[in-house]
């Protein structure tokens, strides 16, 4: 025992053998944990009802991610018993496939948002929003009633589905040649939506601000959150096995 004590020390009072050996260690853990990424076909597990977003909510998480929603709310439901008592089944990888940034996370002001879409009207959202402490008297989140003030800028929609494409998320030319029109048409009730459902299934379609005539940001930003969790049919997941 002492001998190898000994020859630690050695290592200890060596520095440049110390930088080489923790080197050395770093390393092999490093290739441990990256090299199987090279190999394996998939490393998140499929998941029935994912896709991409549409042009509305891809509008509305922008904004959420411009008005530093994520500081508060963590978008990850870990797999604890309280959590998950809390706030529904815990997350999948595959739910944050499409997001660029994710909105992972444990630090919470306010509670987790992976699961609260349709938890809420749209009414609830736009009051919360516009001003919390009238629905949560608790609150301290600040008012984001200005939102209903502020057109949704369409005019560069394409552009911002073909940057989420460049970086690997599956939208398709129909996709590209209509994000214009799906936006304006998920946001108003008297829009035939059947194009907008068959590009992307389960979008909630109609009036979220409460003013038909306008295409607001609280448009956006409320089409967003009511689709948070909605996608995934977890009545069906088998947490072993995943889809029985």
């Amino acid at each position: 025992m002492a001998s190898i004590l000994d020859k630690h020390q050695i290592l200890e009072k060596n520095a440049t053998l110390l930088l080489v050996g923790s080197l050395l260690v770093v390393s092999i853990g490093g290739i441990v944990e990256i090299a199987p990424l090279f190999y394996l076909q998939n490393t998140i597990e499929k998941v029935e009802g994912m896709r991409p977003y549409t042009p509305l909510e891809l509008a509305g998480r922008n904004i959420y991610i411009r008005e530093g929603c994520y500081l508060c709310h963590s978008q990850m439901i870990r797999p604890f018993r309280d959590e998950v008592e809390r706030y529904g089944h815990y997350s999948l990888a595959a739910e944050s496939m499409y997001d660029h940034p994710f909105q992972w996370g444990s630090k919470r002001t306010g509670p987790d948002l992976a699961r609260v879409g349709a938890r809420y009207s749209n009414e609830w959202h736009v009051q919360h929003l516009a001003d919390p402490r009238a629905v949560v008297p608790e609150s301290i989140m600040p008012s984001y009633a200005f939102l209903k003030e502020q057109r949704v800028t369409v005019k560069d929609v394409g552009m911002d589905l073909k940057a989420n494409e460049d970086v690997g998320v599956p939208y398709n030319d129909d996709m590209l040649a209509n994000a214009e029109a799906d936006m304006k048409a998920q946001a108003d009730p008297n829009a035939d939506t059947t194009a907008l459902l068959s590009r992307y299934p389960k979008a909630k379609t109609g009036d979220f601000d409460g003013d038909p005539a306008a295409l607001t940001e609280m448009d956006a930003l409320v089409s967003y959150l009511q689709m948070l969790g909605t996608l995934v049919d977890f009545s069906t997941y088998d947490d072993a096995t995943g889809y029985r």
